[in-house]
């Protein structure tokens, strides 16, 4: 008798999803509490870009040591502990000394250790979040859960946008950063209870479904109802890799952009295009949902033109495509005159910006073969170092040249993205 599998790998594709919302509301919430805490702290913009450069350098240099240990231990306890620690940073961030009781540097450093701690956090989710995928889904069938859990964080970035400028304005930035902390501890409670790091280890799967993830693996050592949680990843050949180097400049490049809107973009439109708190929220709100329609989109159509066209053709082209429109849509965002068309540019050019998400990480995946967690964590590295470039020249530009040279300077960037992806080939892991 013919068994139908199982969904076991969806539903644990739904608890990364939900991960991946909870990071992007406890590693978002600095952005939106920006204008309130530079006032408070009597920060500068010039200093405000040293404290979101902490955050990437740790988010930066933690992604190798977060595959390694996911490679190493396991997706299960690493996304575990990570989750804890989470909510430890976010609370310290809460009580970060004020004006009246501390020194100008003191305030200065404190708030930059503890953003950098938050970002170390954070960094092993996605290396980890690769490696889960890898082992639940059939090759081939990488990008749309990869663009999934794209969409969720999006979503995540969407709902404090809309939340956290209406909870700070009526309770403050330190309760409100007291209140998201335990999100952490949920997250690491409900992935703990319900994930496993081997498929055929989980008892709601049947044979069906371990059949169904194992079809496509060439590899027997790559099966997912035989991986283990020691498997040593020769991190030696992933670095020497000419793909990953690739695929890491060029998603380095199309970071530059999603860190202008990540880290300015809510700061630009109160300070700048002179929004209301409430209404940047909402326009910020926007552009966060149309982010998670592009990681959706891009995760179905980079699966649907692998079958067609291969693993090489199939992952280039939506980063093409999405990288050359959000170049034109940062020059319109950055130089057109009237702001309702300008800030619609900007919300369309997240959609495109996110429309790679997928994609990105499904060559990743299919890059690094069963290295796929140590590919993810290189290719993190290289594009969170982009965000600490990203963090200091953006309000350099501005400073200098003004925000209109500040904002149109992520069209160079995406741009040279595309140049990159096309030396990429997908389809050739490492042995």
């Amino acid at each position: 008798m013919n068994l139908r599998p199982t969904a076991i790998r969806w539903r644990i594709l739904a608890i990364l999803a939900l991960a991946s919302f909870v990071s992007y509301v406890l590693r978002t919430n600095l952005s939106f509490a920006a204008p309130e805490m530079m006032q408070d702290l009597g920060l500068s913009e010039i200093e405000w870009g040293w404290v979101l450069a902490a955050f990437t350098a740790g988010y930066a240099l933690f992604q190798i040591p977060g595959g390694v240990l996911g490679d190493r231990f396991g997706p299960r306890r690493v996304l575990t502990l990570i989750a804890i620690t989470w909510a430890v940073f976010t609370f310290a961030t809460s009580i970060v000394p004020a004006q009246e009781s501390a020194s100008h540097f003191l305030i200065i450093a404190s708030l930059f250790l503890v953003r950098f701690l938050v970002g170390a956090a954070h960094a092993p989710i996605f290396p980890v979040m690769n490696a889960s995928i890898v082992r639940w889904f059939p090759r081939g069938g990488w990008a749309m859960p990869l663009g999934l859990s794209s969409t969720a964080l999006t979503l995540g970035g969407a709902a404090a946008a809309v939340a956290l400028p209406v909870v700070i304005g009526e309770w403050g930035w330190r309760v409100t950063f007291l209140c998201l902390a335990p999100l952490g501890l949920l997250t690491a409670a409900i992935w703990w209870w319900y994930s496993r790091d081997n498929p055929a280890a989980h008892e709601a799967v049947n044979a069906a479904e371990i059949e169904l993830i194992n079809a496509a693996r060439e590899n027997p050592d790559d099966r997912a109802a035989e991986h283990e949680d020691g498997d040593q990843a020769s991190w030696l050949d992933v670095l020497k890799n000419r793909d990953v180097l690739f695929l890491t400049l060029s998603y380095s490049s199309m970071n530059f952009v999603f860190y202008i809107v990540f880290n300015w973009f809510f700061y630009y439109l109160v300070e700048v295009r002179e929004f209301s708190a409430t209404d940047a929220g909402f326009v910020a709100s926007a552009q966060w949902v149309a982010g998670a329609a592009g990681a959706a989109l891009g995760g179905w159509l980079c699966d649907r033109l692998c079958r067609r066209l291969g693993m090489r053709w199939g992952c280039r082209w939506p980063i093409i495509i999405g990288m050359c429109i959000s170049a034109v849509l940062l020059l319109v965002g950055a130089l057109h005159p009237e702001p309702a068309i300008a800030v619609s540019a900007m919300v369309l050019l997240f959609f495109f910006n996110q429309l790679n998400e997928g994609p990105y990480w499904a060559t990743s995946v299919a890059v690094g073969g069963k290295h796929a967690g140590a590919a993810g964590g290189v290719m993190n590295t290289g594009a969170n170092v982009m965000g600490v470039v990203n963090a200091l020249l953006v309000p350099f530009l501005a400073h200098a040249f003004g925000w209109t040279t500040a904002i149109a300077s992520g069209a160079v960037f995406a741009l040279v993205g595309v140049g990159f992806m096309l030396l990429v080939r997908a389809d050739r892991p490492i042995e």
